[in-house]
């Protein structure tokens, strides 16, 4: 079943309702993360970047409470981390929780690679594996949580509608941590402060796509009810936060 008269391609990152100055603020460049063409070096100084960010201000050891939250009564918790990047998530949810089991994946080989020969690779309660957030190799229902971390935006409008049935097909609940869309004005206030440094500094310039690609609550309403079958979102966090998703199955006991 897919959202009636949205052609979800061609959706704006602001939602079938955005306004015109929202349509403009946005860009189908890929971050230098997404290129084949950008030497390894630069995307790797991005994601350790990134890494150092979310520690400096918190972002994991919150991220970590928000997933824990989510499975507080269950007793073993399996959780999937799609997009995991740098796996700073997952060592967090693993040094936080005592009986969690966690599975570290990443489209990315390389990234995948550098996640398996860390200690993440070696941990009796990790999995370390290449994974396709559109199409997960996994039974329904595998896991009870899975999350999907500062990394939903990278996803076309088409893949995303697919990540959010295959996350709730696999999971009881699909955790979405992302950057929110802020209203146009204030949007273009970031913009102006960010740009004139995104053509030197690697993690800048990949910021500056993030904010011009993350998707509205408008938006995701349209690609949950693309979903096949459909999904339920609910929203908390955003504008000055991350903006935090719970996708689950229409018609489901926890939904």
């Amino acid at each position: 079943m897919s959202a009636p008269n949205v052609d979800i391609d061609r959706m704006p990152r602001g939602g079938p309702d955005a306004s015109c100055l929202d349509r403009l603020l946005q860009t189908d460049r890929p971050e230098y993360l997404d290129r084949e063409d950008v030497d390894e070096s630069v995307k790797r100084s991005v994601v350790d970047t990134l890494q150092r960010v979310g520690e400096l201000f918190g972002h994991h050891q919150r991220f970590a409470h928000l997933v824990l939250d989510e499975v507080a009564d269950v007793p073993d918790p399996r959780i999937l981390e799609l997009g995991a990047g740098h796996g700073e998530l997952s060592r967090h949810l693993l040094e936080q929780h005592p009986t969690a089991h966690v599975t570290v994946t990443d489209l990315d080989a390389r990234t995948v690679a550098r996640l398996a020969d860390s200690d993440l690779g070696s941990h009796p309660r990790a999995t370390v594996r290449q994974l396709d957030a559109t199409a997960i190799d996994a039974g329904d229902g595998r896991f009870n949580l899975a999350v999907f971390a500062v990394s939903f935006h990278h996803l076309p409008p088409a893949a995303a509608a697919a990540a959010l049935a295959e996350g709730t097909r696999v999971a009881d609940t699909l955790l979405v941590i992302d950057l929110p869309r802020p209203p146009s004005p204030l949007h273009l206030a970031r913009l102006a402060t960010m740009l004139p440094l995104a053509p030197f500094v690697p993690f800048i310039h990949d910021g500056v796509i993030s904010s011009l690609r993350t998707y509205s609550r408008s938006a995701f309403r349209a690609l949950a009810e693309h979903a096949d079958p459909p999904v339920r979102v609910s929203f908390s966090g955003g504008l000055f936060g991350p903006q935090i998703v719970r996708a689950r199955r229409a018609g489901s006991a926890a939904g």
